[in-house]
């Protein structure tokens, strides 16, 4: 039975009004996100930098902070539901900064890796909190609306984040970026504090054993991943990894449908509607941050845009999903979910073959028309996804279901970038095996210092890099393609 305890509110203070509180839970949403796009546009000064990461270092600095964030966001979800979700918040917010702030100080690779971390872990807290309290200050009338907010906020994140990311670091160094988030997630806790909702409880159990073997088993599939080409995808450690990630997943599943009280049951995925979002915001994550990924070093090394110019040239992507995803969920409405969905994931997944053909000659008109298509599958499909999650699940389990949806964002964006830095990694690699200052296998690094060698080292490199790009764009574009055709089965199995 669940027991909900509701508070009074403080005498001679007004009830929050519900859009004040969506502006400032978006702001919240936006500011974790974000951080995952604008640190990609570090990439070229953290290869310029003194810390010299290697390539697959550089993936754990991009790929620590997302999957600490997506593998804690279920418990955080639950934690929120069981002692309060502006607590939850305002403590995600507290070890946020102060994840920036060791960011900022990091002295060499391995801290920095560390702080993201922790970054991560602060992000993990306040995500699953946002759309909850959000959903809790609206009216029945007025919760599509919010959802379609919150979802808009998540795709606007990226272009804060490059764009605000952009301005940051044509002006300042790369710990820069992080000496300026610090104060904004600062400010953030503060008006959090004021303005927010003191929210309901819920009962709901925390899981350590599930939450310690959720993030083992994605960290071994990770470190796989991302080590394959440095290591040898048939290397004992790596081929060690992909098993530990297998065992210790499945571990996970074998104990939470034993556990009185798990972190998140496996019967929920039963139902068709719940698995197709997750799987569908997964994918949907999977491309936009491989794209993130490659966006910063091809537009900087290959078109030789300035980081601020870079920002602002991701600019259509979330004009367009921002447009779309307005119209997404009343046009699911009229013409049903599953319709609007499978246009929108076939859309994407086109979006991003367009983007394999892009290389240095390419106009940036033609590139930002591509990402207009991107755009809208992204917008088609987001909100639609996301309200199916959500759906499927009761009200009392608004934290569960949000930190559900959450997780698949933050696991298909570390997927993606993984994915992508892999495969870039890997082909570039083998086309440039002498490539000048290459940090075994560092695209980035190797085409910095052949731009000091003249011309033809330049474009030589260049080339290798923009044909390695495409494959991996191909690669993700087929499996977005492939697995977009199980979230719309799921869909029309529970339409049955």
């Amino acid at each position: 039975m669940t027991v909900t305890t509701a508070r009074p509110a403080r005498p001679g203070r007004t009830a929050p009004r519900s859009g004040g509180v969506l502006a400032l839970m978006s702001a919240c949403v936006i500011l974790t996100i974000a951080l995952v796009a604008a640190i990609n546009l570090a990439i070229p000064q953290l290869n310029d930098g003194s810390l010299h990461p290697s390539s697959t270092q550089l993936l754990w600095i991009v790929d620590a902070y997302v999957i600490v964030f997506a593998c804690l966001l279920i418990p955080a979800g639950a934690l929120g539901d069981r002692y309060g979700r502006k607590g939850a918040l305002l403590s995600g917010l507290a070890v946020f900064t102060v994840g920036c702030l060791g960011s900022a100080l990091a002295p060499d690779a391995a801290i920095l890796i560390g702080a993201r971390a922790v970054t991560g872990a602060g992000a993990a807290l306040i995500m699953p909190a946002t759309l909850s309290l959000a959903l809790q200050t609206a009216p029945p009338e007025r919760r599509p609306h919010t959802i379609a907010v919150w979802t808009a906020a998540t795709g606007a994140a990226g272009m804060v984040g490059n764009l605000g990311g952009g301005l940051a670091l044509q002006y300042l160094p790369w710990q820069g970026l992080f000496w300026c988030v610090a104060p904004i997630a600062l400010a953030l806790l503060a008006l959090t504090a004021r303005y927010a909702p003191r929210g309901e409880r819920h009962s709901a159990d925390s899981d350590a054993v599930g939450t310690v073997l959720l993030v083992l088993g994605f960290v071994a599939l990770l470190f796989g991943v991302i080590e394959g080409p440095e290591r040898g995808w048939t290397s004992a450690t790596v081929l060690g990894a992909f098993a530990a990630a297998a065992v210790v997943l499945t571990g996970f599943v074998v104990y939470a449908l034993r556990a009185a009280h798990p972190l998140i049951d496996p019967r929920v995925f039963a139902l068709p509607r719940l698995r197709a979002g997750v799987l569908g915001v997964t994918l949907t994550f999977f491309g936009l941050f491989a794209l993130f990924f490659v966006n910063a070093q091809y537009l900087q090394y290959a078109k030789g845009y300035s980081p601020a110019l870079t920002g602002l040239a991701i600019g259509p992507l979330a004009i367009g999903m921002l447009v779309v995803s307005r119209r997404s969920i009343p046009l699911g409405q009229r013409v049903g979910a599953r319709r609007v969905i499978t246009v929108g994931l076939v859309v994407l997944a086109a979006g991003l073959a367009l983007l394999s053909f892009a290389d240095a000659r390419t106009p940036y008109p033609l590139y930002a028309a591509v990402l207009l298509v991107m755009a809208t599958g992204m917008g088609l499909s987001m909100p639609m996804l996301s309200a199916s999650i959500l759906g499927a699940l009761p009200h009392s389990r608004a934290g569960l279901g949000s930190g559900l949806g959450s997780a698949a964002r933050e696991i298909g964006s570390a997927l993606g970038v993984a994915v992508m830095g892999t495969v870039l990694t890997g082909r570039f690699t083998d086309r440039v095996p002498d490539a000048p200052g290459g940090h075994a296998g560092s695209a980035g690094e190797a085409m910095s210092a052949a731009r000091a060698l003249g011309t033809a080292e330049h474009t030589r490199v260049v080339t290798a890099f923009t044909d390695a790009m495409a494959v991996g764009f191909r690669v993700i574009a087929a499996v977005v393609a492939v697995l977009a055709v199980v979230v719309v089965v799921w869909f029309r199995e529970e339409r049955r």
